[in-house]
């Protein structure tokens, strides 16, 4: 039983692990194709993506975007595995919402 328990610790570990870096290495992704289309000013703000999202080659993601006072939430398709694949392909699906800032700080 005591074997059992620390394989479970151990699988939950590693997938923690993956599933972290899942995020960081995507949200580097979605920055670069910003800045290949000239989007340098617009910034990722945080992405959502699904539980099982590390173990497959196809997830839809949600982005949260931020353009100088502007948010945009977007959804973001990946095909290909970000950490496993040799080429990832990303599409933008569609709008999700839109908030405007408006004020005198802005």
């Amino acid at each position: 039983m005591g074997r059992l328990l620390s394989l479970v610790l151990i699988a939950g570990l590693a997938y923690g692990g993956l599933y972290i870096y899942y995020g960081v290495i995507v949200e580097d992704a979605i920055e670069a194709q910003l800045e290949r289309r000239g989007l340098t000013a617009v910034e990722v703000e945080q992405i959502d993506y699904g539980f099982m999202a590390p173990l497959s080659n196809e997830a839809t993601i949600s982005a949260e975007l931020d353009y100088r006072g502007a948010e945009a939430t977007v959804t973001v398709r990946l095909e290909g595995h970000p950490l496993f694949s040799d080429e990832i392909r990303i599409q933008l699906e569609g709008l999700q919402a839109l908030r405007l800032r408006f004020g005198e700080n802005e």
